[in-house]
């Protein structure tokens, strides 16, 4: 996918960057108890992997990557929701939606919990580690969320390309700031915002504003 690079400079990109390695390693360390428990919660709740097998997303330079997340809905969510008949006027309310739902049927006991404190994107650590996120980003979206919602949204196609030059984010600007509360076109230019403004104190910002946001559980889905 096509992308428009808002430089910066070498310092910011490189602190940027040790911050993201050392911060995703102390953490790691400190939610390993929670990503024991969450792991043995998920197992002893519902039939399944304990990672979703989700599409991949898009990530910088429009490069797509497997996002790793705690399961959080029942097995093959993602194909039932797109290929079973059953499920086709929920499908179309969730690209309504801005590809978000409500009263989900697919969530599963455990999964309310850990989405509602955004537990199930503990485990994107691992992805910051492999340089393919950042502790700090806009959101990681699905390629055909991208394609399906420029359609709906056409004046979106900049800030999209803004959007896919650096790497998405574990946490961010929107995330901070309500979160699924938004639809795609307010969702996108505030990640769009944030790509021109970054800075390390910005990231620090979005940073410290992160726990109170998984606390509150405030506009998760």
């Amino acid at each position: 996918m096509p992308y428009i690079e808002i430089k910066k400079s070498f310092y910011y990109e490189f602190t940027k960057r040790l911050m993201d390695i050392v911060s995703a390693l102390i953490l790691i360390i400190l939610f390993s108890p929670v990503i024991i428990a969450v792991s043995l919660a998920i197992k002893l709740d519902t039939k399944g992997p304990v990672l979703a097998d989700t599409p991949e997303r898009v990530g910088k330079g429009g490069r797509p990557f497997k996002m790793f997340k705690f399961r959080s809905m029942v097995e093959n969510a993602h194909e039932i929701l797109r290929e079973n008949p059953k499920f086709a006027k929920l499908y179309e309310r969730y690209k309504k939606g801005s590809y978000k739902l409500k009263d989900d049927p697919r969530i599963t006991k455990v999964g309310h919990f850990i989405r509602k404190h955004s537990l199930d994107e503990v485990p994107q650590l691992f992805n910051i580690l492999k340089g393919e996120m950042s502790l700090v980003g806009p959101r990681a979206y699905y390629p055909d969320e991208l394609r399906e919602q420029q359609k709906q949204y056409p004046k979106t196609k900049e800030s999209v390309k803004i959007v896919l030059s650096v790497r998405p984010g574990l946490t961010g600007y929107w995330q901070v700031s309500g979160r699924s509360e938004i639809n795609f076109d307010k969702r996108i230019e505030m990640d769009a915002q944030y790509v021109r403004k970054r800075s390390i104190l910005y990231d620090i910002w979005i940073i410290l504003k992160t726990p109170w946001a998984m606390v509150s559980g405030k506009g998760a889905l």
